[in-house]
């Protein structure tokens, strides 16, 4: 499956999450405000997208309309307050993907 994680500026929150879930997926990540923000392509790539927050999702669906309704995208609701690799994140990041997948995979 692959499964592109989505936040501000790709520096913390989504780039953590691409790290440890690689095992597991085929991962990518991107940021909205960065100085290179998610394209279509990007978009297109992904089986799933994992937003952290719902306001990205709803920037999404402003900037690729047509790719907003083909996908599934889905919100974890991890506020903007980590660092790269914060232990916190890493434990919340699998306790939210956890909570996601699993009705998927059953």
């Amino acid at each position: 499956m692959n499964i592109l994680f989505i936040c501000n500026q790709n520096q913390n929150r989504s780039k953590t999450a691409e790290e440890i879930f690689k095992d597991r997926f085929n991962t990518k990540s991107a940021g909205l405000y960065n100085a290179k923000p998610v394209t279509e392509k990007k978009l297109s790539w992904a089986d799933a997208i994992i937003v952290m927050e719902d306001v990205q999702r709803s920037e999404i669906a402003k900037r690729f309309s047509k790719q907003y309704l083909l996908k599934r995208i889905l919100s974890l609701d991890i506020p903007d307050i980590y660092h790269y690799n914060q232990p916190e994140l890493i434990a919340l990041l699998k306790s939210k993907m956890d909570e996601l997948l699993e009705p998927l995979i059953e």
